[in-house]
């Protein structure tokens, strides 16, 4: 089983981790609300994988100078 997480808006991949033995509790997915885990976490039941999306740095920036970004889905960077 593997956690990967990709950002939300520009889908760059953030990075991996190749870790069965991982707990919800570890990685902070306990403290998400349902909407939250609905909208942030999908598992790959066919390779056992989660897929945890999240914002990048660059994303983060682009959204903090121009606030209007937050009405797009997908920011290209």
């Amino acid at each position: 089983m593997a956690i990967h997480y990709h950002c939300r808006h520009c889908g760059t991949k953030l990075g991996s981790i190749e870790n069965a033995s991982i707990h919800s509790e570890t990685l902070g997915l306990h403290k998400l609300t349902e909407q939250e885990r609905q909208e942030m976490v999908a598992y790959d039941l066919s390779a056992g994988d989660i897929n945890i999306t999240a914002i990048c740095e660059d994303c983060q920036e682009a959204l903090e100078r121009n606030p209007e970004y937050h009405q797009y889905d997908f920011l290209i960077h």
